[in-house]
């Protein structure tokens, strides 16, 4: 009998060892285990002929729903388009980061980066969806001999299920229809851009270029799915940024009211305008400067400064102090004919929210120009 117990009692304890065995097995894969981001960038193949073939998105494409290091991003000021609502993301290799480059420089990215940036519109009539029209793609596939940094390309053109998109770099037409915040129907010819058209903005030196993700634009919160935080500390936090200034100088939300009139005008000329006007860019040639660095300066917005072509006569400056009906920045954001508007390209119809807080500020300045 007692021989029977202690076979008994030896075989719980050699079924209690297995178990520890495999508890502490199973600890030591968990430990191990390291999640591994699903996205594909092979940079021998890229641009891809779909987006789905990237894996920036789980589940539905449409959802836009990022996968694994598939980062979320916002500036602080937005470029126009339209009123289209954008989404973007950024996602780089396993172990590669960017660095600061400078308040108003966009960051120095590894290779291999990938910038995506969604455009789409709620309450699109006549079914008061959400249409998606495309996603930009932009990609630095390497550096070239004289250490120039190597951007593609690449725009995909949703179908009209919205359940994949498809490179197409030719440019086209979207007509649109929708209903904004004050269920006011607006409608858009709305233009996806050429891959020449693209080259228009995004350039310095005729070499592509991003011209959003800037520490400037992105020291502020964003709203991510565990809660807001500073989106340059989140990159640092994400493995995706090196150590960066805590004294950059920002620009603002040009919607925030509750900021100077005069910094919130100079957020959304820098959003809109500063990539074409600026040293080696599209308009170079102009006398202005509309980056955000240089616009303390009110000689680089235009104040009182003559246009160098006569478009009407009645516009005396770029921006006559006290007077927007006789300012050409007025006058051209007003336009949406494609010889006098501005900005060239990105818009079809007019942004008036954008008119009324130039015409405000232009409005209040004072002493008239001579």
């Amino acid at each position: 009998m007692q021989q029977n117990y202690l076979l008994k009692l030896t075989g719980l304890l050699s079924l209690l060892a297995i178990l520890i065995l495999l508890a502490c097995n199973s600890d030591d894969e968990q430990e191990e285990y390291t999640p591994v981001s699903p996205v594909i960038m092979d940079l021998t193949q890229v641009p891809f002929p779909k987006l789905s073939d990237y894996k920036f998105f789980q589940g539905d494409l449409k959802n836009q729903n990022p996968s694994y290091k598939v980062l979320p991003y916002e500036p602080a000021s937005q470029l126009f388009t339209d009123y289209a609502h954008k989404k973007r993301f950024v996602w780089m290799p396993v172990g590669s980061k960017a660095t600061y480059n400078g308040d108003g420089k966009v960051l120095k990215f590894p290779i291999g980066t990938a910038l995506i940036k969604t455009f789409y519109y709620e309450n699109v009539e006549p079914s008061n969806t959400t249409q998606i029209i495309e996603t930009r793609v932009m990609i630095k596939k390497g550096v070239d001999v004289n250490q120039n940094d190597v951007w593609i390309f690449a725009n995909y053109v949703w179908n009209s299920e919205q359940t994949e998109a498809f490179l197409d770099m030719n440019g086209s037409y979207f007509p649109i229809s929708w209903k904004d915040e004050n269920n006011v129907t607006k409608s858009s010819n709305y233009r996806i851009p050429s891959e020449t058209e693209c080259l228009m903005c995004h350039k310095s030196n005729e070499l592509p270029i991003p011209i959003g993700p800037k520490p400037q634009n992105l020291n502020y919160n964003f709203t991510y799915t565990n809660g807001a935080k500073n989106q340059l500390a989140k990159w640092v936090e994400e493995g995706y940024l090196e150590s960066y200034p805590t004294n950059i100088v920002s620009v603002v939300n040009w919607k925030d009211t509750s900021k100077p009139l005069e910094t919130r005008v100079r957020s959304y000329i820098d959003a809109n305008c500063a990539h074409c006007h600026a040293t080696n860019s599209h308009c170079d040639y102009r006398p202005i400067r509309f980056a955000f660095s240089e616009t303390a300066d009110p000689t680089n917005l235009g104040v009182c400064v003559a246009p160098q072509e006569n478009i009407d006569n009645s516009l005396t400056h770029i921006v006559n102090k006290g007077n927007s009906q006789r300012s050409v920045m007025h006058f051209r954001m007003n336009s949406v004919n494609e010889a006098t508007r501005m900005p060239l390209l990105g818009r079809t119809i007019v942004h008036q929210e954008g008119v009324q807080l130039i015409e405000e500020w232009i409005n209040t300045l004072n002493p008239a120009c001579n």
